[in-house]
């Protein structure tokens, strides 16, 4: 499988961290570009900014439009019929991602899964079934896809990785409720989860990006 095309944006020479941030549904890698500059990264090592674009698909909600997607989208409640094998495809594309950091002589502790939307869902798909010890885990405006066999599926590496989790309080898109529930079973199974909700939409806003520039300083150290 080739990789998934990428746009990289380096804080610094000579990164020593990477956060692979994936875009939400419709949008590319374009979509999150804009935030790096307004990110307090000061507490951080150099990071480089991975911002891959998924593959267009025809998507079901949509009418079967053609647009960039991470998997297929069956229903409005989102869980209830499920694109497993589209989900599970997304998810060892961008594990590759993380295994060429790696090659590039990042530490897995040091990679950050981040995504919106659509991408939170897979930043939570991919972050807690790795095999190898990341950073941190930012799950904006999402849920937790396949919730039911996270239990089985679930890797120890990343039982203790931290996750920061934001929402809209009116978000029309993804039900604040979804997120919730997301948020409760996995506090269940044991994670500890960063809780944040905002009063916004389907969107990201200034408190929220300080509140990740914080996660971002706490879990990569420029030890």
């Amino acid at each position: 499988m080739e990789l998934l095309p990428c746009i990289e944006l380096e804080t610094s020479p000579q990164p020593s961290a990477a956060v692979i941030w994936l875009h939400g549904l419709g949008a590319d890698g374009n979509d999150f570009v804009p935030i790096v500059p307004e990110l307090d990264l000061a507490g951080c090592p150099a990071i480089r900014f991975i911002f891959p674009s998924a593959p267009s698909m025809p998507v079901t909600v949509n009418g079967g439009y053609v647009m960039p997607a991470w998997y297929d989208i069956l229903g409005r409640n989102l869980v209830d019929r499920e694109d497993a094998s589209g989900i599970q495809a997304s998810a060892s594309a961008i594990a590759k991602l993380i295994e060429r950091e790696a090659s590039r002589g990042i530490a897995y502790e040091n990679i950050v899964l981040a995504g919106f939307s659509q991408g939170c869902a897979m930043a939570l798909q991919l972050g807690l079934r790795f095999p190898k010890k990341l950073a941190g885990i930012i799950a904006l405006s999402g849920y937790l896809p396949l919730a039911t066999s996270l239990s089985l599926e679930k890797h120890s590496a990343n039982q203790n990785t931290p996750i920061f989790m934001a929402h809209g309080e009116y978000d029309p898109v993804v039900a604040l409720e979804r997120a919730q529930a997301s948020c409760a079973l996995l506090e269940k199974l044991g994670y500890s989860v960063n809780w944040n909700e905002y009063p916004m939409e389907h969107s990201v806003n200034p408190t929220e990006l300080m509140d990740i520039s914080r996660f971002l300083q706490e879990v990569l150290t420029a030890n």
